[in-house]
């Protein structure tokens, strides 16, 4: 069976404080585990909108990596790209919420389970057929085996002409912004759609304007597809000379995590599925405004036929 989409990365669980401003170094309470990981979150909310989605990583023999493959499966998500390790438990990112929106994560991943990436574990057989590769510069950055993990996969999609999405999802807690400049560059150069905001696209270009970033990525390459992602404000989407902000969706906010990865899968979803990219956004800000409004990182993540509910109800409202 060929693949609309595919995506690598770290395979996670999420163990959350329940209430707000209960700091991860004092004793209380916690939740969970949610299963969770970006990759992980984009191949679900990808899956629940009726792609056919695989998402390749590792877990430990260990309840937490039962639980992660029980959501991929409830999913459909296909799972023949996610290893179970004898040796390494799943990863797990704690997650404790502040007054102010913010969050302060405890993240066990490089030497989990999570963290044991590399190009062996690239079958190429979910490449054959595959319409779409989706890579996102987290988990470029966790190392130097993730990141020729993440380059073998873009040999192989290449290869078989899938379309390339790139979200730089930059972390300057694992990779310095210098080396994720030089890091990010074929992945750049390589993608029909790159998925940044404002700052990263000017941090990743070194300029100080987000439209001489945008210019100087189209000046040669004219079909690429550049979303500029704004949280609540929506996006703004550029294509061979055309501006366009598609304004977000008001909710109420219960957990940000996964938000992006959310707005990524239904943009593609959707632009794969043959809408403008204009079109595809305005799915993608609803998918992302939906994943804030319950608390864990696939919560929010909703099938296609609520997606639109919720579009047209807005639209009404409005």
């Amino acid at each position: 069976m060929s693949l609309d989409l595919l995506t690598f990365g770290e395979a996670l669980v999420e163990i959350m404080r329940t209430g707000i401003d209960q700091p991860l170094n004092r004793p209380d309470l916690f939740t969970g585990p949610y299963a969770s990981g970006a990759p992980f979150i984009f191949a679900v909310q990808a899956a629940r909108l009726g792609a056919k989605v695989a998402a390749i990583g590792t877990v430990g023999d260990d309840p937490f990596g039962q639980c992660l493959i029980d959501q991929l499966r409830d999913d459909q998500v296909d799972i023949r790209g996610v290893h179970i390790s004898k040796v390494h438990t799943t990863g797990v990112a704690f997650v404790a919420y502040a007054g102010d929106g913010s969050r302060d994560f405890l993240y066990h991943i490089k030497n989990a389970a999570a963290g044991q990436l590399s190009p062996e574990m690239l079958d190429p057989a979910l490449f054959e057929g595959l319409r779409a590769l989706h890579l996102m510069g987290s988990t470029l950055s966790i190392h130097d085996q993730s990141l020729q993990t993440g380059l073998r996969a873009l040999e192989l999609a290449k290869a078989v002409g899938a379309k390339i999405s790139f979200d730089p999802n930059l972390r300057p807690q694992l990779m310095p912004l210098d080396r994720a400049r030089e890091v990010f560059a074929p992945f750049i150069e390589a993608a029909d759609v790159i998925l940044p905001t404002a700052d990263e696209i000017r941090l990743l270009t070194g300029t100080s304007s987000t439209d001489e970033a945008i210019a100087g990525l189209l000046r040669d390459r004219p079909a690429l597809v550049i979303v500029i992602t704004q949280g609540a404000n929506g996006c703004m989407v550029y294509q061979q000379g055309q501006t366009e902000h598609i304004p977000g969706f008001k909710v109420e906010e219960v957990d940000p995590t996964g938000a992006g990865d959310c707005f990524d899968a239904g943009f593609l979803v959707r632009w794969l599925a043959g809408d403008s990219p204009a079109v595809a956004a305005r799915f993608a800000n609803a998918c992302g405004a939906l994943a804030v409004t319950a608390r864990g990182p696939m919560a929010g993540a909703q099938r296609f036929d609520d997606v639109v509910a919720f579009i047209r109800m807005q639209t009404q409202e409005v």
